[in-house]
């Protein structure tokens, strides 16, 4: 399907992507490896939860690990611009006949909870707790240094269909990749605040969390958390990368945790303000819109993801595959 034209005057404003919940089975270990190892700030815990920042995020959280029996992923959040935007989503999703409920949230003002057609939890507000700046706290870096989070990307049983309710929310394409064969989308990168994308969509079984990204600095921060998660007992937690994609131009890493949540660690992508910008077409076979060097990604990193909670699993019937290391 072609990808359809942008909606620039979209029913509500969003602003960016904000927050993901990570359920953990061990909330210990993963405090040493998102905040000892990676470097994200602690700005709240205790025996259940705890939320954390990157170092130039003026908001409360950016991450919140909660314990759980089972690892799983609770919401993902985005940031609309007021709270007249807030109402104005509440009544969309109400006509689209999805689940709309007002929710307290510690550390959040008014808190929209929904889901997408396929099940994923969406949460959207408009004020957050505000915390003071420590982007120049340079003694507080440490690990990859992590500047903000990035985007999330997810694996969808219908890409083209996802591309579709989120353009309808004002998410742009900026890249795709495309399947000559059938003309069907197979994966598309969306964003809200300018860059490459706030959330993106791979073909595969779904909806699941392919990962969770975040910024850093430069390349080289990278190559110093490879050479920290190799001699500090994380080897076997590094799965993909360093590398460059050939979409999104961006230098990356993919590690995942003990629970398999993916991450990405990710830099040197490019801006994209423009309304008028055209999307990047990418065919399905070209290896080098994996790693612009012809590197082919693992097989976990097509079939491995976290399952959202409450979200039923579907299969894609778009078998088409890009080249997979073996």
């Amino acid at each position: 399907m072609p990808i359809p034209a942008p909606n620039l005057n979209p029913p509500f404003n969003i602003v960016r992507l904000s927050h993901v919940e990570l359920k953990v089975t061990d909330l210990a270990w993963s405090r040493a490896y998102y905040v000892d190892t990676l470097g994200l700030q602690v700005t709240h815990e205790d025996a259940t939860a705890i939320y954390l920042r990157a170092m130039e995020e003026r908001g409360h959280h950016c991450m919140i690990l909660r314990q759980s029996a089972e690892a799983s992923v609770g919401v993902l959040g985005f940031k609309l611009w007021s709270e007249d935007d807030l109402d104005r989503a509440a009544h969309w999703f109400t006509a689209r006949s999805l689940p709309v409920a007002w929710t307290e949230r510690p550390f959040m003002g008014r808190v929209l909870a929904t889901r997408d057609p396929w099940g994923v939890p969406l949460e959207f507000y408009a004020r957050m707790d505000r915390l003071p700046p420590i982007h120049q706290q340079y003694r507080l870096y440490r690990g990859v240094k992590p500047l903000r989070i990035d985007h999330f990307n997810l694996f969808s049983s219908n890409v083209d269909r996802a591309v579709e309710f989120y353009g309808d929310m004002g998410f742009r394409v900026t890249e795709y990749t495309a399947d000559e064969e059938t003309g069907r989308t197979w994966a598309a990168w969306m964003h809200r605040k300018g860059g490459v994308h706030d959330i993106a969509f791979t073909n595969g079984t779904g909806p699941r969390l392919h990962h969770t990204a975040f910024w850093v600095p430069t390349p080289l921060n990278i190559i110093d958390l490879l050479d920290l998660m190799s001699t500090t007992g994380y080897l076997a937690n590094i799965e993909r990368g360093p590398g460059r994609h050939g979409i999104s131009n961006a230098f990356f890493l993919y590690i995942r945790d003990k629970d398999g949540h993916r991450t990405e660690i990710y830099c040197s992508d490019y801006q994209t303000c423009d309304p008028d910008l055209e999307p990047i077409k990418w065919d399905l076979k070209d290896p080098q819109r994996q790693t612009l060097w012809g590197a082919p990604a693992p097989r976990s990193w097509f079939e491995l993801g976290s399952v959202f909670d409450g979200a039923t699993l579907a299969d894609s019937d778009l078998k088409a595959t890009p080249i997979i290391a073996p």
